[in-house]
């Protein structure tokens, strides 16, 4: 397995949820992190602690992922803070539910800037770097709603599924840099979006939610893992075969 210690990451949307049990676990393997929120300061500053505590570094930046200019920004950040991006894990995200002819024009752009854009913009202010030193690692957070259509909707859905196609794309146009790129599609983990839409885990074959932990421990692998590449790593309890 590589050896991650030392090496710095950016996790996208990273205050909370998925996005901070990423960060903590990439910060006990002494990783630095980049902690990228939109609007809950307060979370990202007490995450920061966490990490600095673990024994990294770790810095707060506040920026909207679907932003190019923003985006730029915030990599520039980390670079003169922590260093040049080596992990990038692309987990900021939002859901949107509604009655299939309330969804407007406005609805799927803000999904798909959100989950998809940002996904693309941020890969692409990293990847320079990345292939100048010949090693990377970028993890998409997609779904399992990209596999099944999910609860969420159609927007939700088409903008994880394009997380996927992405996903495959770099890998592919990536793979002689010595950058890999993978997917992860968990399947209703107990966070806060999954509370807002009222799920239940009735239909999971395992018959629970899965934890945010169970997600970070996919991070890991993929990270460590230098001959894994354009795969889709399902962490889902049971609810899609693949």
């Amino acid at each position: 397995m590589t050896e991650i210690k030392g090496k710095t990451a950016l996790v996208t949307g990273a205050s909370k949820g998925i996005g901070k049990a990423i960060a903590l676990a990439l910060a006990k393997e002494g990783v630095h992190i980049g902690v990228n929120y939109h609007s809950d300061a307060g979370s990202a500053e007490n995450l920061c602690k966490q990490i600095e505590g673990l024994g990294a570094k770790a810095i707060p930046i506040k920026a909207d992922v679907s932003d190019a200019a923003s985006v730029s920004v915030m990599v520039q950040e980390v670079e003169e803070n922590l260093g040049p991006v080596e992990i990038l894990v692309n987990n900021a995200g939002i859901a949107h539910k509604d009655e299939l002819e309330n969804i407007t024009e406005a609805d799927w752009d803000r999904v798909i800037d959100t989950n998809l854009k940002s996904a693309f913009l941020v890969t692409q202010a990293c990847i320079g770097t990345m292939k100048q030193q010949q090693w990377g690692r970028i993890i998409n957070i997609s779904s399992v709603a990209a596999q099944t259509g999910g609860v969420t909707g159609p927007l939700y859905a088409a903008s994880k599924a394009g997380m996927i196609g992405l996903t495959h794309s770099y890998a592919l146009f990536l793979i002689n840099d010595g950058i890999t790129a993978n997917a992860i599609t968990p399947a209703l983990i107990e966070t806060d979006m999954v509370k807002e839409l009222k799920a239940s885990p009735d239909k999971i074959p395992m018959g629970r939610f899965g934890q945010p932990n169970e997600v970070a421990d996919a991070v890991i692998m993929l990270v460590k893992n230098a001959y894994m590449t354009g795969q889709t790593v399902g962490v889902n309890g049971g609810l899609y075969f693949s």
